[in-house]
């Protein structure tokens, strides 16, 4: 008897259990595809999911609240979950001869700053957020000489464009005066086919939310002068445009003037 007890004692601990993953349905949903809003496909809300997450991460990087090695390898996990859930939920892939610019009745003479349209490279490091340094951007000024945030000849605002497709994967809808946040009510899209991030700052409304499939000339905003500094009196309005291509986790400056000039326009709308 004691012999029978101890080879089944040898049997149960040589036959391996199933683990908790094995237990678990095949092709199981994440709680994102669970909880999709009535009419939201479950890879529509494994979509916006994801874009919350990436959004959580970049006012962590924006406000210094991670250090860049820990924010890098988050970025990366984050973009490559991005880009997954995008292609499953249908999103297109863009060039560059698809582009629109960014503000619909205007084109690229809007773009001044001298022989280098403002766009200084130097000194941006993506990971010091809100304390960065250079100017890795064009700023692209509206007619607005009273500091209404409309355009003076149309006498109504002026509609952002989507310069890519893409998504809509981090934003801030909320800006005060005497808030210390640089870019004020700002957009950041990610363009999933050429690994870039596009930032849209100093809006006055945002019209896209976190999770948007966007195409180029999608309306995604409306120019403003939100922003710690765009809200001055000595800055004329402008819709502030930055183009980042993401190298290994590292969101590098691009310089897209050359782009812009010969991109799409769409009339004011």
């Amino acid at each position: 008897m004691k012999q029978l007890f101890s080879a089944l004692i040898t049997l149960f601990l040589i036959i391996p259990s199933p683990s908790l993953h094995a237990l678990q349905p095949p092709d199981q949903p994440d709680l994102a595809e669970l909880s999709a809003a009535p009419g939201q496909s479950p890879s529509a809300a494994a979509l916006v999911g994801a874009c919350n997450r990436y959004n959580d991460l970049n006012t962590s990087i924006r406000d210094g609240k991670i250090s860049k090695e820990p924010a890098r390898s988050a970025l990366k996990r984050l973009l490559a979950e991005v880009r997954q859930r995008y292609e499953l939920a249908g999103g297109r892939n863009y060039t560059k001869t698809d582009w629109t610019f960014p503000l619909a009745g205007y084109d690229s003479r809007a773009i001044t700053g001298g022989s280098n349209k403002g766009y200084i490279a130097s000194g941006y490091d993506f990971y010091t957020g809100n304390r960065h340094g250079g100017h890795p951007a064009v700023d692209i000024f509206i007619r607005d000489r009273d500091q209404d945030s409309l355009d003076d000849r149309a006498n109504r605002p002026v509609t952002v464009l989507s310069v890519t497709g893409g998504i809509v994967v981090a934003l801030e809808r909320e800006w005060e005066q005497g808030s210390g946040l640089r870019g004020g009510k700002y957009l950041w899209i990610y363009d999933p086919a050429n690994d870039l991030l596009v930032y849209y700052a100093h809006n006055s409304e945002l019209l896209v939310g976190l999770g948007d499939m966007v195409k180029p000339g999608d309306a995604i905003a409306k120019v403003g002068r939100s922003g710690f500094n765009a809200h001055k009196r000595r800055s004329p309005t402008h819709l502030h445009l930055s183009v980042l291509r993401v190298q290994d986790g590292w969101p590098l400056p691009l310089n897209v003037y050359q782009d812009l000039a010969h991109a799409k326009t769409i009339a004011a709308q």
